[in-house]
């Protein structure tokens, strides 16, 4: 494949000259400072439901978007046509939109190499055939039917694409990225007695179809999504009350991810709306708590060379022995806050305004064995997989559904439980971290994190930790329970 930069110039003959036009007529109404970025992206996505391919699609999208910043204020335009007049009159509507009296001129502009590559691929996913990714979504659709006679439907899902970027600033600096993303889902629904449960899995990261072998093979996501389902037909319903919880580690770092990432983000806090506003510095976690976003893990879903503004991407300590070390940033925030960048301007496509979004967010492990965590509790909820759940950012007030849930009666791991929900607020959630294990665990690759309209490509994560008591909302009468 050939290289991001030499891609625009050859299939759409971009040379740095018309760059600096292209930005010079987007610094012609004023601003502190411009930049364009280029998309070319190739995608691929298969549906499989009941055993038949109910979709299975091949598409190439390309644009261009042009940004003007003016102090605290953005003009941006775009355009899905890369013809020279189009490109011109998109900067020239940015620039009146984000007019103002600074002057700047652009800078001769250079090629910057990015300072890593987190995800060599030799061949891309889009390169395949698409008969080898039907086969792929197959296989797992076999699978999960043969696991258990009371799997009585599965869906499977595929997606992948191949992202190339060009990103040139009117600071002089030109970047350009090739991206490659891919993942596969299962979901599987058990029935028994009218009882009908749900279980999904899956996987992926910015890797090449060679990934889906053992542990990441098709079958193993089936199973484990059938796992999921034939296992919660015989779940009793959740207790409620406030207890002990045991985090499980891997996907449960969502609810770090929810209910302290999004409020770390600097877009919140340089308007002063965040929990976290104005608090480096101070405590806001236990002193075993140390959380980090990461946008440099290999091949992770959630990492990066470089972010859409065309920084380098970093390991940045948000939260160090429970002191709030500094927030998440992009161009303009890091500006009006006077800070440096983090490598952590994201946006879902040309078509959208860069902001500051997670990459890989976890917390480093801790030095506690898991199996002593659990032996600790005497009464308390043992969570390992979340459904939906919402939290407001102003407040760190959150509620999330455990979608694979146990109960912890007197150091030992009993009975799966259903309808679980556990109510809290980043802020004070942290500050109850009584353990954290020595096992930090990554999520499988699928997640997507929505924020404003956009969606970006995340990763997760946390070791087992205990939390000495939150509230846990259940469905079973107290008087019906042995668990009070």
């Amino acid at each position: 494949m050939p290289q991001a930069d030499q891609f625009f110039r050859e299939t759409y003959s971009i040379t740095p000259g018309d760059l600096e036009k292209y930005l010079a007529a987007a610094l012609s109404e004023g601003g502190d400072y411009a930049d364009l970025y280029f998309e070319h992206t190739t995608a691929s996505s298969i549906a499989v439901d009941e055993s038949l391919v109910k979709s299975a699609t091949e598409g190439i999208t390309v644009g261009c978007g042009v940004r003007v910043l003016a102090g605290e204020q953005t003009g941006y335009a775009y355009t899905d046509d890369l013809e020279p007049a189009k490109i011109s009159k998109v900067a020239r509507i940015a620039a009146r939109i984000a007019s103002g009296p600074a002057r700047v001129s652009t800078a001769g502009l250079s090629t910057v190499e990015a300072a890593h590559n987190v995800y060599p691929v030799a061949l891309p996913p889009t390169g395949r055939d698409l008969t080898e990714k039907l086969t792929l979504t197959r296989r797992a659709d076999l699978a999960a039917r043969a696991y258990d006679k009371r799997i009585q439907q599965v869906r499977v899902g595929y997606a992948d694409q191949v992202r190339h970027v060009l990103i040139a600033g009117s600071d002089g600096r030109s970047v350009t990225d090739f991206q490659p993303l891919v993942r596969m889902s299962v979901f599987a629904i058990a029935r028994q007695n009218g009882n009908a449960q749900s279980g999904s899995y899956g996987g992926g990261g910015r890797v090449g179809l060679e990934f889906f072998q053992g542990e990441n093979a098709p079958e193993a996501y089936a199973r484990e999504a059938a796992r999921q389902a034939v296992g919660q037909l015989d779940a009793r319903e959740a207790p409620a009350g406030e207890m002990e919880v045991v985090l499980a580690p891997g996907w449960p770092g969502i609810l770090l991810h929810e209910a302290i990432g999004h409020g770390l983000e600097a877009d919140f806090n340089r308007k002063g709306i965040s929990a976290f506003s104005g608090r480096i510095g101070q405590r806001v976690a236990s002193d075993l708590c140390t959380v980090v976003d990461d946008g440099t893990v290999p091949s992770r879903r959630g990492s990066l060379n470089v972010d859409d503004e065309g920084a380098p991407t970093h390991k940045t300590v948000l939260i160090e022995n429970g002191i709030l070390c500094g927030y998440i940033q992009d161009k303009l925030s890091a500006g009006v806050m006077k800070t440096s960048l983090t490598g952590n301007g994201r946006r879902e496509s040309y078509e959208h305004i860069p902001m500051p979004r997670m990459t890989n967010t976890y917390m480093l492990a801790g030095r506690d064995d898991p199996q002593e965590i659990i032996r600790s509790v005497k009464r308390g909820l043992y969570a390992v997989y979340f459904g939906g759940g919402q939290v407001d950012i102003t407040s760190g007030k959150f509620v999330f559904s455990a979608s694979e849930a146990y109960l912890i009666e007197n150091g030992k791991i009993t009975a799966p439980v259903k309808g679980a929900t556990l109510i809290g607020d980043g802020p004070t959630v942290l500050t109850r971290v009584t353990a954290v294990g020595n096992d930090l665990g990554l999520d499988p690759g699928i997640g997507t994190c929505g924020k404003d309209g956009q969606s970006v490509p995340v990763g997760v994560g946390i070791p087992t930790i205990k939390v000495s008591h939150l509230t846990v909302g259940g469905t079973a009468p107290r008087a019906a329970s042995s668990f009070t």
